[in-house]
């Protein structure tokens, strides 16, 4: 799938390797978890899934929902977001019901966002390859607003069964 989205993270951000690199640390971590059923890999099982999604949220998030006191400054958003999820990973090994709170507080939120971003949007689902190509396109509507942002299926997109990707034009938008 890193190699379908390349377009959109030479253009847009190459953090988006990070979040790949994450989803295979969460998948080994979640698979320690699920084999040993243990303490040790819950806690890392969820701390996994804290930071991932701590790192779509700061990546994909539009400007327009930052918080007030932030302004439009990303980097400013980005280190709040990693503040927190610092903050957040420190304390779920004192009490770790905190960090069954910090995923539900950004799980919930992400919803909100999804619905809100829903109602210009036809897409509707909640998989992982369709999820990211979504939030993908919303991210490209904020910050290459000039671009004109397609979905692809791999390998054609003909067949009834592929994997989507976003494909970004050249051509300019004339809205």
């Amino acid at each position: 799938m890193t190699f379908l989205m390349r377009p959109y993270i030479q253009k847009r951000s190459r953090y988006f390797y990070v979040l790949f690199i994450l989803f295979t640390v969460t998948g080994l971590f979640s698979m320690y978890f699920h084999m040993t059923l243990s303490f040790l890999g819950q806690m890392l099982d969820e701390i996994a899934i804290l930071w991932l999604l701590a790192s779509g949220y700061s990546i994909w998030l539009p400007r327009c929902y930052f918080p007030t006191f932030l302004g439009q400054n990303r980097s400013w958003y980005i280190s709040l977001i990693v503040t927190i999820t610092l903050l957040s990973t420190f304390l779920s090994f004192l009490k770790p019901t905190i960090n069954a709170y910090a995923l539900n507080a950004i799980g919930l939120h992400i919803v909100y966002i999804v619905v809100q971003e829903y109602k210009k949007h036809v897409l509707i689902s909640f998989t992982f390859p369709y999820g990211m190509v979504i939030l993908a396109m919303v991210d490209s509507t904020y910050e290459m607003p000039n671009q004109t942002i397609k979905v692809r299926y791999w390998p054609r997109d003909t067949w009834p069964v592929g994997l989507p990707y976003v494909e970004i034009g050249d051509d300019h938008k004339s809205c």
